[in-house]
């Protein structure tokens, strides 16, 4: 979109970001589809480095998410290349040339194969990504790459986002002190598998392939595909991690178990990352307002009680409810009931801001509903549903829907 949205009332500041060595990444200005703004990030990796990728679950998927797919299993990256406002997707032969021709550009600044080069495109669907742009702003770009890169690069990606999204995080790996840190974005369609938007992690430790994919697959499934804006999925999300050893870090062999008790405080850091980088993507849902914490307890399964709670979250009642302020709780049964997972109305309860509401199928006697009115109006909804049933939990993250969200999508292309 050509004008600049009003910053979300939800934002939160950009951390303080650090250096992660054997990293060096850039933004510039490709006008790709913006003018005035970088709409173009590169990042170069040092040799060595291994990656991690999980990718969105759309039928139709952009170009670059064929491409990233198709070279991870070699499990070792040297370049990353993003482009805004112009998605490389439903392009046909001519976004597979697209990301074949930006590959070698990149690789040749780089000095690796094409094969080591990731990319990642986002914004509109359909139009042919024109990358002669892209490949002539690269090799500027490359002579410009800093290790201090990270917030030009935050903002180079961002489409409909009103605000730059970063997380970071240290940990200690094998008695050697390590960095997490990565950059988002994702404003709308956002919705599980992936949770649509893209994500770039790095961390300074040495860590085989296999580890971080298997960490970063378990990362995801509760953090990113437990966020929901509008339950529409992206074809162009993903999210890669990529670690360059550059700590020097004794390395863990390949068949270390990601539970590994070596890797438990790396574990943890990694998940707050991902954390961190979900959550600013909801606080910047489109037109959002308030940021809906759903959880769900006593289904019959942890797989269940986040379809429950992924259902909550995505129903446009629920959330117009919460953009009004008001404590409707009986759309949450409504919810509830509608999504065809296990569920009886006489074990129910529901709570609003820790205000038990309704409890084994009916109002608790005595409701005040004044507390409840009041949390209403504030810009953090906690809702909880206890179904009775079982001992499966689940927690998710969506925000409100107001008019700002019919505007933005409805002049996205102008």
């Amino acid at each position: 979109m050509a004008h600049a949205l009003p910053v979300s009332p939800l934002a939160l500041p950009l951390p303080d970001l650090k250096e992660v060595r054997g990293v060096r990444l850039g933004a510039a200005e490709a006008g790709i589809r913006y003018k005035g703004r970088t709409d173009l990030v590169l990042a170069e990796f040092a040799p060595g480095t291994t990656v991690a990728g999980v990718f969105t679950r759309s039928k139709c998927p952009g170009a670059p998410v064929d491409w990233c797919r198709d070279i991870l299993p070699q499990g070792t990256a040297r370049a990353l290349v993003v482009n805004a406002g112009n998605a490389n997707v439903f392009t046909g032969r001519a976004g597979r040339e697209t990301c074949q021709v930006t590959a070698e550009a990149a690789a040749q600044l780089a000095g690796c194969p094409a094969q080591a080069v990731y990319l990642a495109s986002t914004g509109v669907i359909g139009e042919i990504l024109p990358h002669e742009r892209i490949t002539a702003a690269l090799p500027a770009l490359h002579a410009a790459l800093s290790t201090t890169g990270w917030e030009a690069a935050a903002r180079g990606i961002m489409t409909t986002d009103t605000f730059p999204k970063a997380a970071i995080r240290t940990a200690r790996l094998n008695g050697t002190d390590v960095v997490i840190q990565g950059i988002a974005k994702g404003s709308g369609m956002v919705a599980p598998d992936m949770a649509t938007m893209l994500a770039f992690v790095a961390t300074d430790a040495a860590l085989p392939a296999s580890v971080l994919q298997t960490m970063l697959s378990a990362g995801v499934k509760t953090t990113f595909n437990c966020i929901t804006v509008d339950s529409d999925t992206s074809t162009s999300d993903m999210v890669l991690l990529f670690a360059t050893g550059a700590a020097g870090n004794a390395e863990l062999p390949a068949d270390t178990r990601s539970d590994s008790p070596a890797l438990a405080e790396f574990r943890e850091a990694l998940q707050g990352v991902l954390h961190d980088l979900a959550q600013l993507v909801i606080r910047d849902g489109e037109g959002a307002t308030k940021l809906m914490s759903i959880t769900v307890t006593g289904a019959v399964s942890d797989d269940s009680a986040w379809r429950v709670a992924m259902a909550i979250g995505n129903s446009p009642l629920v959330k117009t409810a919460v953009a009004g302020e008001d404590a409707n709780w009986g759309r949450i049964v409504m919810a509830v009931g509608k999504c065809g997972e296990p569920a009886n109305r006489d074990t129910l309860s529901v709570s609003i801001g820790g205000v038990l509401i309704a409890h084994e199928g009916t109002v608790v006697p005595g409701y005040d509903e004044t507390p409840v009115v009041a949390h209403m109006k504030g810009h953090e909804i906690d809702i909880a549903v206890d179904l009775g049933l079982g001992r499966g939990t689940a927690r998710a993250w969506s925000c409100d829907l107001t008019h700002g969200y019919i505007d933005i999508n409805g002049s996205y292309r102008s």
